[in-house]
């Protein structure tokens, strides 16, 4: 049921655009049936220096300690 209010909606909302580029780019929009953001994917230099030094270690120290252990019994 929450679909067929979000279309009507989204109908009252169709029935107030004045903008005859609005329209193409509706047109377009169902034509295709899929929206493209103009969104960048993400790189890893997205990612350097959000982690303090202190984290960084803490995680480090932490792989290390669970990682490097080995349990003998874990072989039979």
């Amino acid at each position: 049921m929450y679909s067929e209010a979000r279309k009507l909606h989204l109908i009252e909302e169709i029935l107030k655009v004045k903008s005859e580029s609005v329209w193409i780019a509706l047109e377009n929009v169902l034509k295709k049936g899929e929206v493209k953001l103009d969104i960048e994917k993400p790189t890893i230099y997205d990612f350097v220096g959000i982690l303090s030094e202190k984290d960084a270690k803490a995680m480090k120290d932490a792989i290390e300690e669970a990682c490097e252990t080995i349990d003998g019994n874990d072989w039979k």
